[in-house]
């Protein structure tokens, strides 16, 4: 399996990140976000939303409605942004009643879905898992504002991906670190 943690970030790291995923994640991937209550999965979903051209204001977390989607953009063309949140669905059938296989499919969209380990093995075995966690560790004691993101997934067709957007990512960071001074 492969992965990739990244650790103390804020929001503009995260925002960066965003931006690193949108240069180097190919269309038509399931993004599955874990995450205690609280820990940023909508806020994530909000930072690649506004990385895809979508205004973040407009986003969200579809916790009654379950299902938002957006036109947006990334490097390799337009796509269309399917944001869910499945902490309400009562088990897996009501999960793919809402026509999510067809979403996941979709080879012209991202589908993030947040809670999705509460319906893991509906998840596409090509899932990019992205674990969202309060940064307890943080060498600046303030835990409540850093996270710590972990991505995996079981496809080896994100190996390389993985190495890309760590890449990406840290030339993002650099970019932003000089343009403030």
């Amino acid at each position: 399996m492969q992965t990739l943690e990244l650790r103390g970030l804020n929001l503009n790291a995260i925002s960066s990140l965003a931006q690193a995923m949108t240069r180097t994640i190919p269309a038509g991937v399931t993004f599955g976000l874990v995450g205690t209550l609280g820990a940023g999965k909508t806020t994530l979903v909000q930072q690649i939303a506004a990385a895809t051209g979508v205004d973040a204001g407009d986003v969200t977390s579809p916790t009654f409605t379950l299902l938002n989607s957006y036109d947006a953009s990334i490097a390799s063309g337009p796509i269309t942004l399917h944001h869910m949140d499945v902490y309400r669905i009562a088990d897996e059938d009501e999960f793919l009643e809402l026509g999510v296989e067809e979403l996941m499919d979709d080879p012209q969209a991202w589908t993030l879905i947040e809670w999705a380990d509460r319906v893991e093995s509906m998840m596409p075995r090509q899932t990019i898992w992205i674990h969202i966690d309060f940064d307890a560790d943080s060498a600046s004691g303030n835990a409540d504002d850093l996270r710590s993101l972990r991505f995996a997934s079981a496809s080896v067709r994100f190996d390389e991906t993985f190495q890309k957007l760590q890449r990406q990512y840290l030339r993002l960071v650099d970019e932003r670190d000089q343009s403030a001074e």
